[in-house]
């Protein structure tokens, strides 16, 4: 049984500080429908413009996982990410007022606690979960970071970490279960080490950190103006190493605290995959260039084979509907009824076919010394099968018309001939409101994908 898609049941909001920029952040979580995802919005800008969480906008990773669309920034995505991945969350609109999240704690602790507050509840869709079948890898040849994933009977995360320092050398961390995201990891604070928070300063970033933030481990000789400047930064009377090697007002949650948050930066990262995954990944020095560069390989991976998963039916089979049953619902006629049979119809699919003849009349115009079916009538044809599963919803379907209201992200990736037997399916994007219907559009031959669109149409009443 196919699990649900999730998003929370009320708006939350929550404010802080920007780690780098100092500033006042307000954030509000809000529900979002089916097939959503996560997304950014930017209220403070002229639009209020929305950034996608998608590993193709990683444009920066220093000090973060940092996010452009079009001019528009987000900064430090990943522990936000973080905590909706935990919470077992698929759609979610993120209204921000500034390019970064409040840093609270330096953990995913408190999304945790506002997006517990605003409650999860299911959707009517089914997940989508890309099923782990082969290792997928890779390894940045410079820094030897390397993140494998394997098949897995569930999404499992392990973490290795070794900075090659006396403060702090070689730790792991595993999560085999991410309902345990909020135990075991969402509390886990960023780190970071002294000669990267003296740079930090000097650059006058930071401006949002303090000793509740961020753990400083201690790589260098603690100097006096050192000091000086870390008491004005930290707004503290005084600044001292314990002897675990960490800055002093802080106590570590877990001895491997470091290796636990680098496992969260991993799950935030890789949540720009943008759809669940069902594999365990192991991650050797993690970092947020080699998770995101990660995630950009899996992304097109994932796309590719979406898009080479071609469905099989057996056509000797007697069709679902045939001609005469789809003459029925379709207003359309000869020439125009691009529509053969429809194979399967469901609530939220439809899969039709049609036989491509020489016979067909747009051969006599359309390039008659070497035929091949015109693309817009590919698209009409995935609409027509649309068109019965939009009119199946209503008693009467043959009192009503389809109308287009939009076609988008039409891509033509074969030639249609004589002799190829088209394959269509269609599913609905979000549910059908108000005879509004949002549709994913596929057109299959020779066992290859020869055109994809996104389709909007409406029904109406015919006069």
């Amino acid at each position: 049984m196919s699990k649900q898609q999730r998003t929370i049941e009320n708006e939350v909001t929550l404010s802080g500080v920007g780690l780098h920029t100092g500033n006042e952040v307000t954030m509000t979580f809000k529900p979002a429908p089916v097939n959503h995802g996560f997304a950014f919005k930017r209220v403070d800008l002229e639009g209020q413009p929305i950034i996608e969480a998608k590993a193709e906008y990683v444009t920066n990773t220093q000090r973060g996982t940092n996010m452009e669309k079009n001019g528009v920034q987000i900064h430090t995505s990943e522990h936000v990410l973080a905590a909706a991945v935990g919470l077992d969350i698929d759609n979610l609109l993120i209204e921000i007022n500034a390019s970064e999240p409040p840093i609270m704690d330096g953990s995913s602790k408190y999304f945790i606690e506002a997006l517990e507050k605003a409650g999860v509840v299911e959707q009517d869709a089914a997940i989508d979960e890309y099923v782990v079948k082969d290792i997928i890898s890779y390894k940045d040849e410079a820094t030897g970071s390397e993140i494998i994933l394997m098949p897995s009977n569930e999404y499992q995360i392990t973490t290795m970490v070794d900075f090659g320092t006396k403060v702090l050398g070689t730790q792991n961390a595993t999560l085999d279960h991410i309902q345990d995201f909020k135990e075991e990891i969402s509390s886990a604070r960023t780190f970071s080490f002294l000669h990267e928070i003296e740079m930090l300063l000097e650059h006058n970033l930071i401006k949002g950190g303090d000793l509740n933030n961020a753990i400083v481990y201690v790589d260098k000789e603690l100097s006096e103006s050192t000091t000086e400047k870390l008491k004005h930064a930290f707004k503290k009377d005084d600044i001292k190493i314990k002897p675990n090697g960490i800055l002093d007002n802080l106590e570590l949650r877990w001895a491997n605290e470091a290796a636990r948050h680098k496992l969260l930066d991993v799950i935030g990262d890789l949540a720009l995959v943008g759809t669940r995954i069902r594999g365990k990944v192991i991650a050797n020095k993690p970092g947020h260039l080699v998770n995101t560069t990660f995630a950009k390989k899996l992304a097109k991976i994932i796309k590719k084979e979406k898009r080479n998963n071609v469905p099989t039916y057996d056509l000797n089979q007697p069709p679902l509907m045939d001609i005469h049953q789809i003459m029925d619902i379709l207003p359309h006629r000869p020439p125009f009824l691009l529509v053969d049979r429809i194979l399967e119809l469901s609530d939220k699919h439809v899969v039709g076919m049609k036989n491509v003849t020489m016979n067909e009349d747009f051969f006599v115009g359309h390039f008659p010394g070497a035929p091949v079916m015109p693309g817009v009538l590919q698209v009409e044809a995935m609409a027509q099968a649309g068109g019965v599963l939009v009119l199946s919803t209503v008693p009467d379907p043959e009192n009503y018309l389809t109308y287009f209201m939009k076609i988008d992200k039409v891509k033509f990736k074969q030639k249609v001939l004589p002799g190829d037997t088209l394959i269509f399916k269609s599913e609905l994007i979000t549910p059908i409101r108000r005879g509004i219907a949002h549709m994913q559009a596929y057109a299959y031959a020779n066992g290859k994908l020869v055109a994809e669109a996104e389709l909007m149409a409406q029904i109406s009443k015919a006069k």
